[in-house]
C-alpha cells in the first residue's frame, strides 16, 4: 500500500476557490459588519452629521454677504460646495479604518475563515457608502431649513446626491491604496489630508472662480473638484447635465479602472 508523504513548506491545492456569487454575499456581509461598528460606536458618524451642519452655517453667515451680498444669494453657491466638501472629506475614513483593522489584526482572523479575500476590503467600501448618503441628506435639509430652494426640483437633486455618493466612493479606493501601503492610521490621514485639502480649497466650491488671481484660476479650472460642484450645482440649481457632469464621471471611471486593481493587489499581497 502507497503512502503519501508532505514535504514541509508545501501547500495544499486550495479545493474550495469562492465564486463570484459568493465573493458578493460575503462582501454585502462584510458590509452589514461595518455598520454594526457604527450602531455600536455612533462616535463615528460624528463627522459626517456635525461637520454639514457647522460647515454650513459658518461658510454661509460669514462668507454669505461679502460674496454674493447675502445670505439667501449665497445657498445656491455654497450648499453644493459644501456638499462635495463634507462627502469627499469623509471618504479619507476608509483608508483610515482599513489601516486600523489591519494593525489590530483583524484582517489575520478573517484569513481563517471560509470567505472570500476580497469580502473584508470591499465590504469596508460599500459600508462607507452609508456615511456618504447620511451627509449627503444632512447637507441639503441644513440647506433647505435655511432657505435653500433648489429650482432644478426633488428628481435632479437626487441625481445631485447619487453623483456625489458615486464620485465619493470612487475617491475612497484611493484612500483605501493609502490604508494598505501605510505603517500607521495616522499616517494615512495625514497623505489624505495632504491630498485632499488643496483639491478642495482651491476649487469653485466657496467662491466665483473669477474673483481668484489669474495665475490660480488656471488651476481652479482643471481641478476635478471644481468640476463635480459645478456638475452638481447645474443639476440641483437649474435642472440641467452639462459636460461637468461627463467629467465627472469620466474621472470617477478612470479612478475606479487605476485603483481598484492596485488596491486589490496590494491588500491580496499584505493579507
Amino acid at each position: 500500500m502507497r503512502s503519501t508523504t508532505i514535504k514541509a513548506g508545501a501547500h495544499l491545492p486550495l479545493k474550495n476557490r469562492t465564486s463570484f456569487s459568493q465573493s458578493v454575499r460575503h462582501s454585502l456581509t462584510m458590509a452589514y459588519r461595518g455598520l454594526l461598528k457604527i450602531r455600536r460606536t455612533p462616535e463615528q458618524l460624528f463627522d459626517v452629521t456635525l461637520q454639514p451642519i457647522i460647515f454650513t452655517l459658518m461658510f454661509t453667515y460669514i462668507f454669505g454677504g461679502a460674496i454674493s451680498g447675502d445670505v439667501q444669494s449665497y445657498l445656491p453657491v455654497i450648499i453644493p460646495g459644501i456638499l462635495v466638501q463634507t462627502v469627499i472629506t469623509t471618504s479619507i475614513v476608509t483608508g483610515v479604518q482599513l489601516r486600523e483593522d489591519m494593525d489590530k489584526g483583524v484582517f489575520d482572523r478573517f484569513k481563517s475563515l471560509p470567505i472570500a479575500r476580497i469580502a473584508p476590503l470591499a465590504g469596508a467600501l460599500l459600508a462607507d457608502t452609508i456615511r456618504y448618503t447620511i451627509a449627503t441628506v444632512l447637507t441639503f435639509s441644513m440647506g433647505y431649513i435655511m432657505g435653500y430652494r433648489p429650482d432644478g426640483g426633488l428628481g435632479h437633486v437626487a441625481i445631485a446626491a447619487v453623483l456625489v455618493i458615486c464620485c465619493s466612493w470612487a475617491i475612497s479606493w484611493i484612500f483605501a491604496f493609502f490604508g494598505v501601503i501605510a505603517r500607521t492610521a495616522s499616517s494615512v490621514q495625514g497623505i489624505s489630508m495632504l491630498v485632499l485639502f488643496p483639491l478642495t480649497f482651491l476649487s469653485n466650491a466657496f467662491v466665483p472662480t473669477k474673483t481668484m488671481p489669474d495665475w490660480l484660476q488656471w488651476f481652479v479650472n482643471i481641478n476635478p473638484i471644481s468640476h463635480l460642484v459645478t456638475a452638481v450645482r447645474d443639476l440641483a440649481n437649474a435642472g440641467t447635465a452639462g459636460w461637468d457632469l461627463g467629467i465627472s464621471l469620466i474621472g470617477a471611471a478612470v479612478i475606479v479602472a487605476v485603483f481598484a486593481p492596485i488596491t486589490v493587489r496590494a491588500y491580496m499581497r499584505r493579507t
